[in-house]
Parts: structure tokens; C-alpha cells; sequence
């Protein structure tokens, strides 16, 4: 079970977020385009080691990705393309936040060990790839497998509450480890804890779908 079972939860709370949008005159397209501007300026702020406000326009851009979905069931405009979006900006924003922290220079593992500058983007590309890899084995499965059951627009599938390590606790770690000055060790966590949920999700897949 991870995080991702309290989205619904979650989503309530920002009911009236949610709502402010709404009465603003917002589509749930122009919020996800929001979402990822805020992981645009995320990036950009990481680069320039300025961890905190990062982590602030990070919690913005995951809030807005929560909002979305919510905007658009209250307006009853749902659409195709806007599930579409909300996956592909998803990986964008979790990719330039990650590649953020990469350029900004600090030490990730050669700050536990004598290891040149590369040795720390080996471990930024196997955050972002493990972040990757983790969430579109889901999109792959819909495709060959064929889930296309919606629950409150969004796919419905056994791998929903499979993998330790989703999305939510990436942005979680991340956020938590830019805004207490420790954004290298994140990316570590990242890396390991993404691949190694990955993989359990590939283990789930062989055991039900062999």
C-alpha cells in the first residue's frame, strides 16, 4: 500500500481550491499547464540552490496536479486529452526537479565517499529513470492488458495499491529533503526506493499476469 490510496482523501481537502479555480473560470487544462510552469520554476530555483522556494513551488505544482482532476469532474468537461496531459507533465515535472538538483552542483554520493562530479549524476539519471519506470508500467499494462474501467476519471487497476514508492513519496522526499537542506540525500532515496518499487511492481505483474 503507498500513498497514493489517500489521494481521494487528499483531494477533499483541496475541495475548496478546487472551487476558487472553478469560480475563476480556470479549465483543468490551463491548471495542468500551471502545474507545470511551478515544476519549470522548481527546476530553475534547484539549479540555482535555492532549496527551499524550490521546495515551495514544487508543494504548488503537486497541488495543482491534485486540483486538475477535481476542476474538471465540477465543470463536467473531462476529456481524453486532459488525462493525457496530466500523466506526460507529471513525468516532465518530476524529471526537471530532479535534474534541478543534479545541476545545482551539490554532492550526492561523493559527499559520503571520494567519487568524481559524475558519479553524482549517476544517481540523478537513475532517480529519473526509477521515476520513470515506476509510473509507466501502469500506462503499459492499460495498453496490453487493457484496463479502461474509470473511476472518477481515472483508470481503475490492480497496480493501483502496488509499489512502496509512487509518485507521492518522490515528490514527498523531495520536498521535505530540498526544504531541509538535505536535496542530496533525496535524490539517493529517490533512486533506490523508485527502482526497488519498480520492480516489485514487475514482480506483482509476472505472478498475476504469467
Amino acid at each position: 500500500m503507498n500513498i497514493t490510496a489517500l489521494r481521494p482523501r487528499l483531494i477533499s481537502k483541496l475541495e475548496p481550491v478546487a472551487n476558487f479555480f472553478v469560480r475563476a473560470g480556470f479549465s483543468p487544462n490551463q491548471i495542468s499547464y500551471l502545474s507545470l510552469f511551478f515544476g519549470v520554476l522548481c527546476a530553475l530555483a534547484f539549479a540555482e540552490r535555492y532549496f527551499l522556494a524550490g521546495a515551495f513551488l514544487l508543494l504548488f505544482s503537486a497541488v495543482l496536479d491534485l486540483v486538475d482532476g477535481t476542476v474538471a469532474r465540477k465543470k463536467c468537461c473531462q476529456t481524453q486529452f486532459g488525462a493525457v496531459i496530466d500523466w506526460v507533465f507529471d513525468k516532465y515535472v518530476d524529471a526537471l526537479a530532479l535534474l534541478g538538483v543534479g545541476l545545482s552542483g551539490v554532492a550526492i554520493v561523493s559527499g559520503f565517499a571520494p567519487l568524481p562530479p559524475a558519479a553524482d549524476w549517476a544517481v540523478v539519471a537513475v532517480a529519473i529513470f526509477g521515476s520513470m519506470m515506476n509510473t509507466f508500467i501502469k500506462p503499459v499494462v492499460y495498453a496490453e492488458v487493457g484496463f479502461s474501467d474509470r473511476v472518477g476519471g481515472k483508470i481503475h487497476d490492480p497496480l493501483e495499491g502496488v509499489g512502496f514508492f509512487g509518485r507521492p513519496e518522490t515528490l514527498i522526499v523531495l520536498i521535505l529533503g530540498a526544504a531541509t537542506g538535505y536535496a542530496g540525500v533525496a535524490v539517493i532515496i529517490i533512486a533506490v526506493c523508485s527502482n526497488l518499487s519498480a520492480i516489485q511492481r514487475i514482480i506483482y505483474l509476472s505472478r498475476s499476469l504469467s
